[in-house]
């Protein structure tokens, strides 16, 4: 099975940083396209940003030149720095990796493996 673990949210005020960490674990032959996506309140979950294995980045229009989504293939591990935080980013911050893992049976690649999440509060 696959484990994922974000950590880093918390309440910062308009205009601050806060820097997420999203580790995964298990008996993992290769990761590909890891990512983090959020939801506020009485919306949809939505895609942030999204980076390759190879390290090519997309990101949603509205956290352009504000976020960095960044990865340490040695560690299992996407980060996602957001700078000059807004109200409108309040939401639960999920990762996500596309990997291949042992069951204990057989290797299975699986894209929808998601973390628990971790709640973002920008106070105005």
């Amino acid at each position: 099975q696959v484990q994922l673990v974000e950590s880093g949210g918390g309440l910062v005020q308009a205009g601050g940083s806060l820097r997420l960490s999203c580790a995964v674990s298990g008996t993992i032959s290769t990761i590909g396209a890891m990512g983090w996506y959020r939801q506020a309140p009485g919306k949809q979950r939505e895609l942030v940003a999204t980076i390759t294995s190879g390290g090519s980045t997309n990101y949603a229009d509205s956290v352009k030149g504000r976020f960095t989504i960044s990865r340490d293939n040695a560690k299992n591990t996407v980060y996602l720095q957001m700078n000059s935080l807004k109200p409108e980013d309040t939401a639960v911050y999920y990762c996500n990796a596309d990997a291949t893992y042992y069951t204990g049976i057989t290797w299975r690649r699986r894209a929808d493996n998601w973390g628990q999440g971790t709640q973002v509060t920008v106070s105005s």
